[in-house]
């Protein structure tokens, strides 16, 4: 079976599907419209499919080879797009003002669908079960969690999972992956410290929370250049910071918002707790108080050995060795197939969707972000070969 082949034979509508996705995009919890035209899509293909997470769909294709297997792999793409508009000049640009798939969620919806038709018409040449998942939000909440809470991983219970993002930084033809951890874990926190405000020509009659939040804002910095291994990636990024109406008046109070992102577990819990001890002492040492207010969100995303081992045999035999790169450093951003990773073995790997020739070099979050759609049926032949493998492996 040479899914290559019959992925390119598809292009034309792999290239259709993916325009007129591209052209309506919707935000996380908001994908209405993406969600029908996934579900028209399994229904015209005859595959079976449950509602998750509001907006969320997982399709499920019983293969029928004979031998009574129940190992389930899942394959996961994202659907949803950016509140940003699309400068792009091209006929497939989006037609909704303030909204763009600027990160490629178009194009995995679009692969795992032609994975969907391809698997579908060739399930007799396997055993067992793959679920089909479009996740929601994952752009903002985090989707995934809420289709785990709703059981998207049970009945039948999914052994191991699949997912890819585009990669504008790598041409087209190739694909990186990485073993252990492939990004970070974020932690968006906000403080706000509190202090006595008064008239600025008088400062000692008061208690200065501007003051007060500069020196957080440095000390917090500390925690990473000086108390976690500088072999481990981490970062504190504060984002904002609010105080004050005029030039001579003290406030009351100053707000700071940021986020904290980690490589491991160990790290993510002790940079919390460093975050939260920093921020009241120094509080405390200029007579202020604060309140914290630490979230929690994505974790970190691990690729299993065993999986990772799997997926580059089936990516070398799809692409060839030269064009399987190895992903040298975990990326500081963060991706809520995290959540699918610290439930089940998982694999996730970068797909390249740039091309200098053709001017498709914008990063992603960019308002003339595109990809070559000729990756479009190199990952449909990735991930069907990858669930072909999974279920016929002894």
């Amino acid at each position: 079976m040479n899914f290559k082949e019959e992925a390119i034979s598809i292009l034309e509508e792999l290239v259709t599907l993916r325009r007129e996705l591209h052209k309506h995009p919707e935000i996380g919890m908001e994908e209405f419209e993406t969600s029908k035209l996934i579900k028209s899509f399994l229904d015209n293909e005859k595959i079976p499919y449950k509602e998750f997470a509001k907006t969320g769909v997982c399709g499920i294709i019983k293969g029928i080879k004979g031998n009574n297997s129940n190992k389930t792999i899942a394959l996961r793409a994202d659907i949803d797009g950016l509140p940003m508009d699309d400068k792009k000049t091209c006929s497939y640009s989006s037609k909704i003002k303030g909204r763009m798939h600027a990160c490629g969620h178009d194009a995995h919806t679009t692969i795992l669908l032609g994975t969907a038709k391809l698997l579908n018409k060739n399930k007799h040449l396997f055993d067992g079960n793959i679920k089909l998942i479009f996740e929601p939000a994952e752009e903002t909440v985090g989707g995934a969690r809420f289709m785990i809470e709703e059981g998207v991983l049970e009945d039948p219970k999914v052994d191991c999972i699949c997912g890819l993002h585009v990669e504008e930084t790598l041409e087209c033809g190739t694909i990186m992956i990485k073993d252990g951890v492939v990004n970070a874990a974020s932690n968006p926190f906000n403080i706000t410290i509190n202090g006595s405000g008064g008239h600025g020509a008088y400062p000692h009659t008061t208690i200065d929370p501007i003051v007060i939040a500069s020196h957080v804002v440095l000390a917090i910095q500390s925690i990473i250049s000086r108390e976690i291994d500088p072999s481990n990636p981490a970062l504190i990024t504060v984002g904002s910071i609010h105080g004050g109406t005029a030039q001579n008046i003290i406030p009351d109070e100053v707000k700071i918002s940021g986020i904290i992102r980690t490589m491991s577990k160990e790290d993510r819990v002790f940079a919390k707790k460093r975050l939260e001890e920093v921020v009241i002492d120094i509080c405390k040492s200029f007579r202020g108080s604060c309140e914290i207010d630490i979230e929690e969100s994505y974790p970190n995303l691990y690729n299993d050995d065993s999986m990772t081992k799997l997926f580059k045999e089936v990516a070398i035999e799809v692409l060839g060795q030269e064009n399987v790169l190895p992903q040298r450093n975990a990326k500081m951003g963060v991706e809520s197939f995290a959540y699918f990773a610290n439930e089940r073995p998982s694999v996730f790997y970068f797909l390249g969707s740039g091309n200098k020739g053709k001017n498709i070099i914008y990063p992603a979050h960019s308002s003339l972000f595109d990809i070559d759609e000729n990756c479009l049926p190199l990952g449909v032949a990735m991930q069907c070969e990858m669930a072909l493998q999974y279920l016929t492996r002894s």
